[in-house]
Parts: structure tokens; C-alpha cells; sequence
């Protein structure tokens, strides 16, 4: 399937973490900045453009406290609509940040992720399909 066929797009780690997921690319930029691992200017650069995404889409979380809580839905993962044009042309400052600081990632497209628990105008939450 071509890419631009897709209906969602997600930006996650390239490689598990020590349970077996793949953190999304907020997730790993925040482990960077709250690990003290960026430079003061890609800090400020980091905080900014987390503020324009908390301003520019809601936090499901804030929705549905139990989204993300491990014990209730462990594998829940976010994927964009790929009609979010506005929030996936800011998502290059997250990809060249993770790049230089030697965090690999990917880009996965998909027009059925998995289980639906959230969706939005921009975005779903799901309980992902087992991969191969």
C-alpha cells in the first residue's frame, strides 16, 4: 500500500523498550529533554513546539484518564489522521531532534492500527493489532 493511501501515520521508536513497545515520538523526545540529555537551545527549541502541540490538539488523557494507564490498556498506542496536515508539518523538528541525538525511529502507516479507544479530529488511541 502506498503511503499517501493510508488513513493514519505514526512516528515511534525503532526499537523496543524493556517491555516489548515502541514509545512514540513525544515520548522520546520528553525522554530526552527530561533526561537533561539536550543542549539549552534544542531545550527551548523541545519546550516550544510541546507548547504549540498542547495548544494545537487535545491531550486524550485529559478526556479519558485511563488511556494511557498501563494497568488498563498496556499497549495503547497514538496515531495521527493523515488529514492533520497542521500537526504532521511541525513533526520534523521531533525527527531531526531524535536524529541527531542518536535516537533511532520509524514512520508507520496503516489504515487499520488496531482496537479504537479514542479518537478525535486528529488523531486515534488504539490497542494495537500483534505485529509480525
Amino acid at each position: 500500500m502506498g503511503t499517501m493511501d493510508s488513513k493514519y501515520v505514526r512516528y515511534q521508536a525503532g526499537i523496543a523498550n524493556g517491555r516489548g513497545r515502541y514509545p512514540g515520538l513525544f515520548n522520546l523526545a520528553n525522554g530526552l529533554a527530561n533526561g537533561g540529555r539536550l543542549s539549552t537551545q534544542d531545550w527551548a527549541s523541545w519546550r516550544r513546539s510541546n507548547d504549540h502541540y498542547d495548544a494545537a490538539y487535545l491531550n486524550p488523557s485529559t478526556v479519558d484518564r485511563s488511556i494511557y494507564d498501563h494497568a488498563i490498556n498496556p499497549t495503547a498506542e497514538a496515531w495521527f489522521k493523515c488529514t492533520a496536515v497542521h500537526l504532521l508539518v511541525r513533526v520534523e523538528f521531533y525527527t531531526d531532534l531524535l536524529s541527531r541525538y542518536d535516537v533511532e525511529w520509524q514512520v508507520l502507516h496503516s489504515n487499520d492500527p488496531g482496537r479504537l479507544l479514542y479518537e478525535d479530529d486528529v488523531q486515534i488511541i488504539v490497542a494495537p493489532h500483534e505485529r509480525e
